[in-house]
């Protein structure tokens, strides 16, 4: 049964949220959304400002909702005006700098050596994409940037932003269609 508080926030939609990195540990910090704070993981390196594909760094910026992927086997469609997007086996994100789809989604058989988002553990359930060095491309600049599922724990991502399946079910419907995280 909603709630009138619930009824209200659906009808204010999220235009961004804010990721702060934790005072005690730079692979940890906070996304903040309206007045809600939720615990998130972030890259190896902690949030950086010269991002470098493998630096295991968070970049410090400004990352436009792309789409939402979800496993469809594991999970109902999730409800969100972002374009949504069911994973299949053949789903990847070149990684590869030498080639000229880095930085996009690819279909690859299963088992190359690519960025999978069909993955044996839970992480990429559902996922965002976020909008970090695609418009342009560079080479070298970092890629799959995401906004996914945390590990328990909340250990540290190779670049991405992860929170628990719960702040996603809270805030995907909540999102406006030109959404973006902040990562200060």
């Amino acid at each position: 049964m909603k709630t009138r508080d619930d009824a209200a926030a659906a009808g204010r939609r999220l235009t961004r949220l804010l990721v702060v990195r934790s005072v005690h540990d730079r692979r940890r910090g906070f996304l903040i959304a309206g007045s809600a704070s939720f615990p998130c993981a972030l890259g190896q390196s902690g949030v950086v400002v010269a991002k470098r594909e493998g630096d295991g760094g968070t970049p410090r910026a400004r990352l436009p909702l792309r789409r939402v992927f979800y496993r469809a086997d594991r999970l109902p469609r999730p409800a969100s005006l972002l374009p949504v997007r069911a994973i299949t086996p053949r789903d990847a994100w070149c990684d590869d700098q030498n080639d000229r789809r880095y930085n996009r989604l690819i279909a690859r058989p299963p088992g190359e050596a690519e960025e999978r988002l069909a993955r044996a553990d839970h992480l990429y359930d559902v996922v965002v994409e976020l909008g970090w060095n695609d418009a342009p491309v560079r080479r070298g600049r970092g890629s799959a940037i995401f906004w996914h599922l945390a590990r328990p724990g909340f250990t540290p991502t190779a670049g991405c932003v992860a929170v628990t399946g719960d702040v996603f079910a809270r805030l995907l419907p909540r999102l406006a269609r030109h959404c973006a995280i902040v990562v200060r």
